[in-house]
């Protein structure tokens, strides 16, 4: 590493460990197209205000682009040398255009530089995840419109509880998926503010327009302090942390398929496209895609605390430790997009195995409840009592060996006398879902509305967008 960015203040070599931990430019090199965009912003703004002539600012827009051709396909050398992106594009720009180059630094700095390429970078970032959640939403209400009628057991504790239907499940990560979407776009918001023009840290004697270059970089207004401008990172732990609930919802999904498709449970089978086989057993078929979304979780989750911790006791303003805020953000979002995507794929892949969910429906007593519910709505008693009633009805029913809808009338007339032969309407699967016409129930109808209302609301979201 050469000290021709420190100019004369250093006379000596770095050291080579000295180099090697300071180097930044194998990862913000990502930053490249966010650097060249916010150079080209501030230029054109240099040249209105007068700081710089328009004859340079145009040679410089025009040494940029090329910089942007040339990394594009793939035809330009980064140099560790250098450090990092911002004196790579620089170094470049100046071997194109000559000396003009160097007044592209004109009232700003590496700390201002980075902070803004990083919000466009993080920004970009949301945006992405945003339409990759939205294809996965999609995904989903295609699925529960074909199974709003499809009976599967509903779990608590993992345990069979109530019958539900299949599309009433999808359903649900449906709603996970809009609020992660929300948390993005709320941390958009707060992110979309301009660093440029803060400089190091206080401002500059310039008469610059910061105003100018957010309005170019589609940011909302810049940033009102300096120091703060430099030195937070909260956008990137407020997007972080987004990524991370979403990643749970993800990996919670990812985890019921892995049971679902154990042939012990066998509710749901994946195709040849999302599964794996083993290298010694030959009839294996392993839910790979489910499971490596389930680990990615903890590469999101991982990047949140890792720049928690790098954070947590930095005074203002800039500080070197903040280097290590992309790394591992950049490593978690890019974990994130790959398990949405696998998400999406297997919902469209997957095919429920109809009949055995509905047999499963019904194991574990599971209209048990719809019995409680009966003799409340039609005998009129009270919940607590019911709840006993029934309790000993499905102790008899498993003395027996039988579902609650075998066991004989006169058994369960023998606990309560006052039931009639109307409570076997009430026992199936199908008609406790069909039963349960709360809104936000799983009743069928409900199901098939949701999704429906689901369906348009993304549809109109697709069109605007």
């Amino acid at each position: 590493m050469s000290n021709k960015m420190w100019g004369g203040r250093f006379s000596e070599r770095p050291d080579e460990i000295m180099e090697e931990i300071n180097v930044s430019i194998d990862v913000d090199r990502h930053l490249y197209a966010q650097d060249i965009a916010a150079s080209k912003a501030h230029a054109a703004m240099l040249a209105t205000q007068g700081i710089i002539t328009a004859s340079d600012a145009k040679n410089i827009g025009k040494g940029l682009d090329t910089i942007l051709s040339e990394i594009g396909k793939g035809g330009f050398t980064f140099k560790r040398a250098l450090e990092d992106i911002h004196m790579n594009v620089e170094s470049r720009l100046s071997e194109l255009i000559g000396p003009a180059a160097g007044r592209l630094h004109t009232a700003r700095s590496r700390n201002d530089q980075v902070a803004t390429d990083f919000r466009l970078y993080v920004r970009d970032v949301i945006d992405e995840t945003d339409a990759a959640l939205a294809a996965f939403q999609q995904a989903l209400v295609a699925r529960a419109l074909e199974h709003a009628g499809t009976v599967m057991p509903g779990f608590t504790h993992l345990q069979t509880a109530q019958p539900v239907t299949f599309g009433h499940h999808l359903l649900a990560y449906v709603e996970m998926a809009a609020r992660d979407r929300g948390r993005f776009q709320d941390a958009r918001k707060r992110l979309n503010e301009s660093p440029l023009g803060a400089a190091a840290l206080a401002g500059t004697s310039f008469p610059i327009d910061r105003h100018a270059t957010a309005k170019a970089l589609l940011f909302d207004r810049p940033m009102a302090n300096s120091l703060d401008a430099v030195s937070d990172r909260d956008f990137v732990l407020e997007t972080l942390s987004a990524a991370s609930i979403c990643a749970v919802h993800m990996s919670r999904f990812a985890e019921e398929i892995v049971i679902w498709t154990s042939p012990l449970v066998g509710l749901i089978r994946l195709s040849d496209k999302f599964t794996t086989g083993s290298s010694i057993m030959p009839q294996k078929r392993n839910p790979d895609a489910a499971e490596l979304v389930r680990a990615k979780t903890g590469r999101v989750i991982g990047a949140l605390n890792g720049l928690l911790i790098v954070m947590k006791g930095l005074p203002l303003a800039y500080q070197k430790d903040m280097q290590e805020d992309k790394q591992g953000a950049m490593e978690g979002f890019a974990a994130l997009s790959l398990a949405i995507r696998a998400m999406t794929g297997m919902v469209r892949d997957l095919a429920p195995d109809e009949a055995k969910m509905k047999a499963a429906a019904g194991e574990g007593y599971a209209t048990a409840t719809d019995l409680a519910d009966w003799l409340v709505r039609t005998l009129k008693m009270p919940f607590r009592e019911a709840h006993h009633v029934t309790g000993r009805i499905v102790a008899k029913a498993a003395e027996g060996g039988v579902a609650l809808h075998e066991l004989p009338l006169k058994e369960m007339q023998a606990i309560e006398p006052r039931i009639t032969k109307d409570v076997l309407g009430v026992l199936s699967v199908e008609s406790s879902v069909k039963s349960r016409t709360s809104f936000g129930g799983t009743a069928p109808k409900n199901v098939a509305s949701q999704a429906k209302s689901w369906a348009k609301r993304l549809e109109k979201e697709r069109k605007l967008g």
